[in-house]
């Protein structure tokens, strides 16, 4: 990998040179001599005292008679021809574009904050061309830069929402834009965010990602229970020059509850292929009783250096690696972040040639290891994604997530790394039991697409995924997908949105899988989880089902949302099938410019006779308070 960035990095370099000297002006060539040049004074000459150039009465006998010169001939330019074109100067002909060349590094955008529903919408409106849908988190300074290159086409349009958009957008990051950009940006500092939550739950609840659902999804794997939750935490940036320092940590509690009973808790061990049943507990199977939890947690930690338009990081941050809203095939909010190493491109890398076809290029890679795994223990995870954009209206990327490693089953080595990464071929039965074992390879295929005629309103968006497939295109039938449209204004009534989604890890390869598919592998028993939570798609395995959100728009970052969720697992996976169905509203207002109420009540129902009879019910109300505090910034000292 370091040897395919340098060279990418060598290539820019000499294109970057040759575009410069390519755009330096020719110099006007140097005026003709004369035809008779001024004599040369002789020294101690005597010069008559009236003017050299006085009227004569006759010209001197040794004066050379003027030879009248022709006037120039103006050549007309060539009209210009489809054939050939008109071509400017140098300086002034059209360019690919380039590459920003900020130095100044900055911090995540957490995946839960209002800017991406928000930024989602401007996209769909046909603004920020230069967003990438299926690669985020964002940092600051990116977005900074989609808005800038997207602002004089939002001033100057009709569409008030977008330009509502724009200016709270604007405001929030007004500390990166010194002085509207007069000034250059040296350091950031200060509180980014505290807030406060409450959660109030009624009635039994589902919270087993990894079989049969959730209640509450997309929270980071925050604990939760029937009765009082609460969270309380805060947020803070410190950017200095290309180095940057992020901390979001909260404290966290939810109630004791009953758990399951100890046979189902073994009928799912076993369908999971862990058989006995271990003495230790899985953080899978919520075995009762579960006692109260308050624990202090870094929700997102990270220190992070800016190097040539990518963020290279070391710690705890977030991933969302899909263009839905819902959720990502790939990878989530839905568990807990790990701690990984992290590159990332971070601004669109413009490469010669390749971009005229390809499009601007981004591409994500982490490494990390992932926790609440038994069997084996403590396996470690790479993902990879490279997304390219053909046009300002369409987008597509490719990833893929390795699960390998663990205690007692393979090494963790340089080679098993770049097997798993390179190694185009399934793997054997023989490898897959041994130390050879590239691990569990889960390859992901993702694109949206502003729709033709449309392209103000309606964008189209799909994400799919496979266990042991090169990529979803190549095995179509045996991977999973989430789908998805997305109507950003309603014409008459721009002020309100609409988007449906549709997701399957349910294949139609065979009438039973057992769980034993999407999500699922043979030796990393607990799957595509981080302590117990799905790190991808909230669906979990084998499961159909999907969401639908109407949303109206109070301003640019406030809005009320009507949602509704539905979700079934099939008996061949889980006894007896599981269904689910959420109803609920939310209203996001602010209350004064910096701080945020964030209130939602959700009524849900869902069967699962395998862990209790009958239809279950539940209401769940949280009210959240979050206060964003205007960082301070110190411009640049030159």
């Amino acid at each position: 990998m370091r040897t395919k960035a340098s060279l990418c990095f060598a290539a820019l370099s000499l294109w970057a040179a040759s575009a410069a000297i390519a755009q330096t002006p020719t110099p006007p060539p140097a005026p003709p001599p004369a035809s008779n040049p001024p004599p040369t004074p002789v020294p101690d000459a005597t010069f008559p005292s009236e003017p050299p150039y006085a009227v004569q009465q006759a010209p001197l006998p040794s004066s050379p008679v003027p030879t009248p010169t022709p006037p120039p001939v103006v050549t007309p330019p060539a009209q210009p021809t489809p054939e050939k074109p008109y071509v400017g100067y140098p300086g002034y002909a059209p360019q690919e574009p380039k590459e920003p060349t900020d130095w100044l590094g900055s911090t995540y955008i957490p995946v839960d904050s209002w800017v991406y529903p928000e930024l989602s919408r401007l996209y769909s409106m046909g603004f920020v061309n230069t967003m990438f849908l299926s690669m985020r988190p964002y940092t600051r300074r990116s977005v900074l830069h989609m808005l800038e290159k997207s602002q004089s086409d939002i001033i100057n349009s009709d569409n008030e929402q977008a330009q509502s958009i724009l200016a709270k957008l604007m405001y929030y990051l007004s500390a990166e834009d010194p002085d509207g950009g007069l000034i250059s940006r040296n350091i950031v500092y200060g509180l980014d965010t505290s807030y406060t939550r409450v959660v109030g739950i009624d009635g039994p609840i589902l919270n087993d990602s990894y079989h049969l659902g959730q209640t509450i999804s997309n929270d980071y794997g925050r604990p939760y229970q029937s009765g009082f939750n609460a969270i309380a935490g805060a947020s803070t940036v410190e950017e200095w020059g290309p180095v940057s320092l992020y901390v979001r940590g909260e404290y966290q509690h939810s109630p004791s509850a009953t758990g399951y009973s100890t046979d189902l808790a073994m009928l799912l061990s076993i369908n999971d292929f862990i058989d006995p049943y271990p003495a230790a507990r899985q953080p899978t199977i919520p075995l009762g009783p579960i006692v109260e939890e308050n624990p202090f947690r870094l929700v997102e930690a990270y220190a992070s250096v800016h190097v040539l338009g990518h963020e290279v990081s070391g710690g705890k941050s977030d991933a969302w690696l899909g263009p839905a809203a819902g959720s990502s095939m790939a990878w989530s909010n839905n568990a807990e972040n790990i701690y990984s190493f992290r590159i990332n491109r971070v601004e669109p890398l413009y490469i010669p040639f390749v971009s005229k076809i390809m499009g601007p290029l981004r591409y994500d890679f982490f490494y990390g290891s992932l926790k609440g795994h038994t069997v084996p223990r403590a396996p470690w995870v790479h993902s990879e994604m490279f997304s390219f954009r053909p046009t300002d209206n369409f987008e597509f990327g490719f990833s893929r997530t390795i699960i390998f490693g663990g205690a007692g089953h393979a090494p963790v080595n340089l080679h098993l790394f770049l097997k798993g990464f390179f190694d185009p071929n399934d793997t054997t039965g023989e490898e897959k039991q041994g130390r050879d074992d590239p691990g569990a390879r889960f390859s992901d295929f993702s694109a949206s697409y502003r729709l033709p005629m449309l392209r103000k309103y309606v964008t189209f968006v799909v994400d799919s995924i496979s266990h042991d497939d090169v990529t979803p295109i190549s095995a179509p039938r045996r991977a999973s997908y989430r789908t998805g449209l997305y109507l950003s204004q309603v014409p008459g009534l721009r002020a309100l949105d609409f988007r449906v989604e549709a997701v399957s890890t349910d294949p139609g390869v065979s009438s039973a899988h057992l769980g034993q598919f999407a999500y699922w592998e043979t030796i990393q028993k607990q799957g595509y989880t981080n302590k117990g939570f799905i790190m991808g798609d909230w669906i979990g395995r084998e499961a159909k089902g999907g969401q639908a959100w109407l949303t109206y728009h109070l301003s640019g970052n406030e809005w009320v949302q009507l949602e509704y969720l539905n979700k079934k697992t099939p008996a061949n996976f889980i006894p007896g099938g599981t269904t689910q169905n959420q109803y609920k509203a939310t209203i996001v207002k602010r209350l004064g410019k910096d701080v945020e109420l964030n209130a939602w009540f959700q009524y849900e129902q869902w069967k699962a006779p395998v862990y209790m009879p009958g239809l279950q019910k539940n209401t769940s109300t949280a009210v959240q308070l979050t206060w964003y505090p205007q960082l301070r910034s110190y411009p640049s000292i030159h």
